[in-house]
């Protein structure tokens, strides 16, 4: 596909806003990668590309919480090796699925994925008693290989869908909980980004430069109290999504001119 000047200026800056918000609870794939629809990349495109700027960005924040401690390293080295499973998995099914299909769950699962992290509460457990380690190990496994499949496969929301399955399942510190993810879901996004460089999927110009808007993006936010984050990210994700659904209406309509 041939690259323009405006998909740079379209999907760079949305590439730092989507760090930032995915540094501080995830769910920066809702600002990424209707930024790269937008733009004009083609559905299957737009999730391998966002796969190699979102990763190193990810990579970014990651070393940050490493560096204050907000990692517990004994749970992450499950998490790790599932997730690395369900990375591989989940981006393997994803070079085999059809466009449209891929469009369709697109449309379909963005707005979901924006609403629920839009109304999600607060994710520090709250007055609850802890859980045996043996049990922790056996839901942190488990699910991280479900959204492992998941983020290999599409992406946006799993590092918030980890958070909240290690704070409310597995009862983790919520600073532990986010740090851990972080690195988890950095495995599952290195694992599926491997696959879809080695079948030459990725468009690496565009990817790289947005890579480096995210890196910004992701150290910035990684800095910011999730509470005081929370109303710029509802803002954004809303703003973005508009932004989209105006032109799926546009598109559809021109559709429709065309078949007259």
């Amino acid at each position: 596909m041939e690259l323009t000047l405006s998909m740079f200026l379209i999907v760079c800056p949305f590439a730092f806003l989507a760090g930032f918000v995915d540094s501080i609870g995830g769910g920066g794939g809702l600002i990424s990668i209707p930024a790269y629809l937008i733009a004009g990349l083609p559905a299957h495109e737009t999730i391998y590309t966002n796969r190699l700027s979102a990763c190193l960005g990810t990579i970014t924040a990651t070393i940050r919480y490493c560096k204050n401690n907000y990692i517990d390293y004994h749970l992450a080295l499950v998490g790790v090796i599932t997730a690395a499973i369900g990375g591989l998995m989940g981006a393997n099914f994803a070079i085999i699925v059809d466009e449209f299909i891929f469009k369709a769950l697109l449309i379909i699962l963005l707005p979901l994925l924006a609403m629920y992290v839009l109304l999600k509460k607060d994710l520090e457990p709250k007055n609850v008693a802890p859980i045996s380690r043996i049990k922790q190990y056996i839901i942190v496994s488990i699910s991280t290989l479900f959204i492992g499949m998941y983020a290999g496969f599409y992406g946006p929301c799993s590092g918030t869908f980890l958070l909240l399955v290690y704070t409310a399942f597995a009862k983790m510190n919520i600073l532990k909980a986010e740090g851990t993810a972080k690195l988890v879901n950095m495995t599952a996004d290195i694992c599926s980004l491997a696959v879809f460089l080695f079948n030459g999927l990725v468009l690496i110009p565009l990817g790289l430069a947005a890579a480096v808007f995210s890196i910004a993006g992701n150290y910035v936010g990684a800095g910011i109290a999730m509470k005081n984050g929370n109303k710029i990210i509802r803002i954004v994700i809303l703003s973005v999504l508009g932004i989209l659904f105006i032109k799926i209406l546009f598109d559809a309509g021109g559709y429709f001119l065309r078949s007259f």
